[in-house]
């Protein structure tokens, strides 16, 4: 167990990290965790300095143990992301005089670019629903405003009525630590939004009253597990031989976007990331599928 000092900082920083940074709930979690192994771990050592007193060698021990123990790289990165901010909030907190995790460089990560689906993937997957059962009405509509938004698979399972403005055309999307953003739906979204509400909404709620825009079988919310499902049926009856989930979706509205010349910092807001660094892996697929055009059709490719 922690020493009670510990486990005091650690609160505090947790709840500092969720009033000023927004964080997520999962996320937060993940840090606070990641501070409690460091805290027992450095309780072990000798002198078992406490989080406040711990060096950069210490840090570096730490970390280099749980690598040699197995520990993924991305695990490694996402630990010492948040030992960074902790450390970061002490400092500016005045509880220690210089940032232990200051020439700390963090673990090289593999570059995984995103799978995506080309223009062609989309149109069959998007027009293999049959607008004439209730069922898959709705399911086109969702699978519309999801490439049509670039909405993660929650944010879309989540939308309720009163999200949607089909009048400005805009739906009103509560991200990730609970910040909001504006995303266009587009002509083609907005007349399958408006079809699917006046013929088919009604009889899935089957008389009873709720406020979610996409209920499943029992008038509520579905869930995501639910909806990737759907997606893999209408994947499945399209031939579409990729792997394909939701958020495949949610790249390929990026890429497409790039593709056709969109600005990277209007693709952040869309896609409501906070670090245009966390967008800028769907420029390496743009780039990627110009060179495949080029190669396939310059003479000298």
């Amino acid at each position: 167990m922690p020493r009670p000092d510990d486990e005091q900082l650690i609160t505090r920083f947790s709840d500092a990290i969720w009033l000023e940074d927004g964080l997520g709930e999962k996320t937060r979690q993940a840090y606070a965790s990641d501070l409690f192994r460091l805290a027992d771990w450095l309780q072990a050592q000798p002198g078992s300095p406490a989080l406040r007193d711990a060096r950069r060698t210490d840090l570096l021990a730490w970390m280099s143990r749980g690598l040699a123990d197995g520990l993924k790289t991305s695990t490694a990165a996402r630990r010492l992301s948040g030992i960074r901010r902790f450390y970061r909030f002490l400092l500016r907190e005045g509880l220690i005089a210089e940032d232990p995790t200051l020439r700390i460089d963090s673990p090289r990560l593999p570059r995984r670019l995103p799978d995506t689906l080309t223009e062609d993937d989309v149109d069959a997957l998007l027009t293999e629903p049959d607008p004439q059962e209730p069922i898959e009405l709705r399911d086109r509509a969702m699978l519309e405003i999801l490439y049509g938004c670039g909405l993660r698979v929650s944010e879309l399972t989540g939308l309720t009525v009163d999200q949607v403005n089909l009048r400005q055309g805009v739906v009103r999307i509560s991200g990730k630590g609970g910040k909001e953003r504006l995303v266009p739906l587009g002509e083609e979204a907005v007349d399958w939004l408006v079809r699917y509400m006046k013929e088919a909404r009604n009889e899935l709620l089957k008389g009873k009253s709720s406020n979610a825009l996409f209920p499943g079988n029992r008038a509520t919310a579905m869930t995501r597990q639910t909806f990737w499902h759907r997606i893999k049926h209408y994947s499945i009856r399209a031939g579409i031989h990729k792997p394909i989930s939701p958020h495949t979706l949610r790249h390929a509205f990026a890429t497409h976007l790039l593709n056709h010349g969109a600005d990277l910092r209007v693709v952040q807001m869309l896609l409501g990331h906070s670090d245009l660094s966390t967008t800028q892996i769907y420029t390496h697929v743009a780039r990627q599928r110009l060179q495949d055009l080029h190669q396939a059709h310059h003479p000298r490719g």
